[in-house]
């Protein structure tokens, strides 16, 4: 098949790249023939198609008030996206489309184009953008549940998008415009859900027939065993950001006689230093971000991994490379992460910001090397047997099949 993959970034820039790329990789290995589409970036892949792709837009920064204008209407409506999708569809018409983040780069108003051409299509969701006008569901430190039913005002209300008035504006006219006016993704044959949770919390907003579980995975899992840990070594990999929960992870050290890395960027980063110093947290290091090499070498060194997310994580990848490595991992019990962090199977669950109940999991299994290991080794059968590629692949091509039907 001649598969359309469409995302906004065509270059590693987080967990939906990730997926996406494994993604691509997969399906040319099994013969299939992917053709990208995505916007223009200094730092993207080389692509043979990378002239269709859409000039790039920054949200962000201090750009004349014209360019911002331009931007914002770009996220509720692109015809040059339509016009360079148009075209690439006429250069290679696909057999199916599969959609990743297109929201605000690409923006939505392609879904059109595609059903005009008669092509089916899936899209994996990566986030809560059907139910949150910022991705999250999570405002000011907490979990939010407000414009899940449609009520989408409180965005602005609240000022959710960077706390601006603006930008919370367009993002509740974006919702209102494309999923209560347009309705645009009802064109949308099959929606890929990489956890339960987000399958059953999106079944609000989309019709459940359509909805299908098929979570991420690891295309290649390491052939040699894991080397033990050290003893009194954790890590922290991911954003740093307030909803990531680092902060909690600090409270919970504070005292503790553990050397905790944290690996990663984000605006967060200014305040964990600071929270460092003031706890006099000396083993605790912000190693910033690491090449990937580097990244499993450091988890592979570690006893264990830590995830003390403070919004309902979907799949994180950081949960998944870390089972590949014959890693556990202590997580908060939000989202997704139970589904994958079994308590005693895989690793540990503890009460998200609950410092003093992280605290507990982190003795616990620092007090067990042994029990720690064995963790750490079921943690990687686990992700041997549920979420290797062979498995992926041909619970994909079920849900490709079922759209080509249904579009048919």
């Amino acid at each position: 098949m001649n598969i359309l993959l469409v995302n906004k970034f065509y270059f590693q820039q987080g967990g939906a790249e990730a997926c996406l790329f494994e993604q691509a990789s997969l399906l040319e290995k099994r013969g299939h023939s992917v053709i990208p589409f995505s916007m223009v970036h200094p730092r993207n892949i080389p692509s043979p198609y990378s002239s269709y792709f859409v000039s790039p837009v920054e949200f962000e920064g201090s750009s004349p008030w014209r360019k911002k204008a331009k931007a914002g209407g770009r996220i509720l409506f692109s015809w040059e996206a339509r016009k360079k999708l148009s075209a690439l569809l006429k250069a290679k018409p696909p057999d199916l489309a599969h959609l990743h983040n297109i929201y605000h780069q690409i923006s939505p108003s392609i879904i059109t184009v595609l059903k005009q051409a008669e092509v089916p299509m899936v899209m994996t969701l990566h986030d809560y953008k059907f139910l949150c006008p910022v991705y999250t569901l999570y405002r000011k430190g907490s979990v939010c549940l407000e414009c899940r039913h449609g009520r989408f005002i409180h965005c602005l209300r609240h000022k959710c998008a960077k706390d601006s008035a603006l930008k919370s504006a367009l993002s509740m006219l974006e919702m209102y415009l494309h999923q209560s006016i347009l309705r645009i993704y009802s064109h949308i044959d099959c929606f890929i859900c990489p956890s339960r949770f987000l399958k059953t919390t999106m079944a609000e907003r989309i019709d459940p027939r359509k909805l299908f579980l098929l979570p991420n995975f690891i295309s290649e899992l390491p052939s040699t065993a894991s080397p033990p840990g050290r003893g009194q070594t954790i890590v922290y990999f991911g954003r740093l950001s307030q909803e990531k929960g680092v902060r909690t992870l600090l409270k919970a050290l504070k005292g503790l006689d553990v050397r905790c890395l944290i690996i990663g960027e984000g605006p967060e980063r200014p305040a964990l230093d600071r929270m460092i110093k003031q706890y006099g947290l000396s083993q605790t290091a912000l190693l910033g971000y690491q090449q990937p090499k580097e990244l499993q070498a450091l988890i592979r060194e570690s006893a264990f991994t830590v995830l003390p997310a403070e919004w309902h994580e979907n799949s994180p990848r950081a949960v998944l490379e870390s089972f590949a490595l014959g890693r556990a991992t202590v997580a908060s019990r939000l989202g997704g992460l139970p589904e994958l962090v079994i308590d005693h199977k895989t690793g540990l669950t503890f009460e998200a910001g609950n410092a003093l109940d992280l605290r507990q999991k982190i003795i616990s299994l620092l007090g067990d090397p042994q029990e720690t290991e064995a963790l750490g080794q079921r943690a990687k059968q686990f992700v041997e047997e549920h979420l290797g590629p062979e498995r992926h692949y041909e619970s994909l091509m079920k849900i490709y099949e079922i759209a080509r039907a249904r579009h048919h």
